[in-house]
């Protein structure tokens, strides 16, 4: 079957000459150097690029697809660091300016309301039980509203449940602005410790946030999976350590270092780690570990398993008899369905 020309045209993009894979394992290898987090694991990673570049291991790569593929196991197998990936575009690839354009953040704009800025859904289950499932952490800037907005929903709930099990990071602040509505005085929450000046920067829950918390009384539950990963996995992390939630579900991806995008030629791009998560209280971070559930189970079994979870610490102190009457339904119903599963 023939190709279209504008198929034809888009393989013809993917082909790789050896003049062109040179100069990506070239432009790699300067990257990685001055940019990775760690120095000298940066150093490590030169040495096996230019060792398989030397020996001819790239020569028999054609296509970008694979070139992307083998260099990014290249780059992971020193650091294990699974945030260092290279990545195929088959749109042509802007110059990265050195700081976001109005053109940039109008189209990361339309990619977050795309998707709601991660917000999946928000409902209370039986129970009164909060649940909001969230799939990133977009830019603070932009998702404020929304994540606001969502807190209020459940705000008034009796227990949360957050459902991070697909959820693959974002930004930070997102993180300290969402935990915000969980704690009911000023919390550190973690810090980013960054290369390329040594800089530390803190993050803290905010003084005042829009509407009313959640507080800091009330139990949350966190859904993990081995999906869950950077980002999300600050915020599992954080409130693992502040003890503020009961983590539920798989261990996570293990990825603490955040980083920015370096174009290698007009289709390939790596992603660089540029610091490193610091814990206030475990001086340290997930990264290579994953964060590791209070409650392991399954992916598909964590939010049967939360909800048992909330409404058994619920019947603890329920605030009458006919409170009680209704979460022992709640209960006996989560039980019937997880026995029909």
């Amino acid at each position: 079957m023939m190709l279209s020309t504008a198929a034809s045209a888009a393989a013809d993009g993917m082909k790789v000459d050896a003049t062109t894979r040179s100069g990506i394992v070239r432009e790699l290898a300067q990257a990685i150097d001055d940019q990775y987090v760690f120095p000298d694991e940066a150093k490590l990673v030169v040495e096996r690029l230019e060792a398989k570049e030397k020996s001819g291991a790239y020569a028999g790569i054609s296509t970008l697809e694979e070139l992307a593929s083998v260099l990014t196991a290249d780059v992971r197998e020193p650091t294990r660091d699974l945030h260092l990936r290279v990545r195929v575009s088959a749109q042509p690839l802007p110059e990265i300016p050195p700081e976001t354009t109005p053109e940039m953040e109008k189209v990361m704009l339309g990619h977050y309301k795309a998707s709601n800025f991660g917000v999946r859904k928000i409902e209370t289950l039986p129970g009164n039980i909060g649940y909001i499932d969230l799939r990133m952490f977009a830019s603070v800037g932009a998702a404020r509203d929304v994540i606001g907005a969502a807190m209020q929903v459940v705000a008034d709930t009796d227990a949360l449940i957050v459902d991070l099990r697909n959820n693959g990071g974002g930004d930070p602040h997102t993180v300290a602005f969402m935990s915000s509505y969980l704690f009911d005085k000023r919390t550190h929450l973690n810090d980013m410790v960054w290369r390329h000046d040594g800089s530390r920067e803190s993050f803290w829950t905010q003084d005042e946030v829009p509407g009313k918390r959640f507080g800091s009384q009330k139990k949350i539950y966190v859904l993990t999976s081995k999906k869950t990963f950077s980002g999300a996995e600050e915020f599992s992390y954080n409130m693992q350590q502040l003890k503020r939630a009961t983590l539920v579900g798989e261990t996570t991806g293990g990825g603490a270092h955040p980083g920015g995008m370096h174009r290698l030629n007009p289709h390939l791009s790596v992603f660089i780690p540029r610091g490193r998560a610091v814990n206030p209280i475990s001086k340290s971070n997930w990264e290579g570990t994953g964060v590791i559930p209070d409650v392991p189970v399954a992916a598909d079994d964590a939010l049967r398993t939360a909800e048992r979870l909330a409404l058994t610490a619920l019947l603890q102190q329920p605030r009458d008899a006919m409170h009680a009457d209704q979460l022992r339904k709640c209960l006996a119903e989560v039980d019937k369905q997880g026995k029909a599963g």
